[in-house]
């Protein structure tokens, strides 16, 4: 089996941002969400088994994700829009079990998710938690990295 390309997992990550957007809008669950998007989408350039991957983590440790997030914030994050949320628990998902994943493509993804996706100014509040998450989570790394 050959090995994902970055576009197809970007690709994945745009519907898992888009899928959690559904979850919060209509309370239905990750699998129904997936079923649902694979039914109704193009799936050929898409990684559905990173896309599955993502979304079932994200659910299965939501609390976890949003209390990372939390003090990262300079509000609530009730007052987080679901887009900026949808891409923050994704970073956040990624940093902690996705290690093989560097930390600055997964800053990148969030940014652009947020960009593309989100109201004007959302891509700064994701790239200053991912941030702030990537230089204690990955602290090595991101030393490395930052020299």
């Amino acid at each position: 089996m050959k090995k994902p390309s970055p576009a197809s997992r970007s690709k994945a990550r745009r519907f898992v941002l888009q899928a959690l957007y559904s979850m919060h809008m209509t309370g239905n669950t990750a699998i129904d969400v997936f079923a649902q998007f694979r039914q109704n989408h193009d799936m050929k350039k898409v990684d559905t088994e990173y896309l599955r991957g993502l979304l079932i983590g994200i659910d299965a440790h939501r609390a976890e994700l949003l209390a990372l997030i939390k003090p990262k914030l300079e509000r609530e994050l009730n007052e987080l829009d679901p887009i900026e949320t949808a891409a923050l628990l994704i970073g956040v998902y990624e940093l902690q079990y996705k290690i093989e994943l560097p930390y600055r493509v997964v800053i990148n993804e969030g940014v652009e998710l947020a960009k593309q996706f989100g109201a004007a100014e959302s891509h700064k509040l994701v790239n200053s938690v991912l941030d702030a998450l990537a230089r204690e989570s990955r602290e090595i790394e991101y030393k490395a990295r930052s020299g």
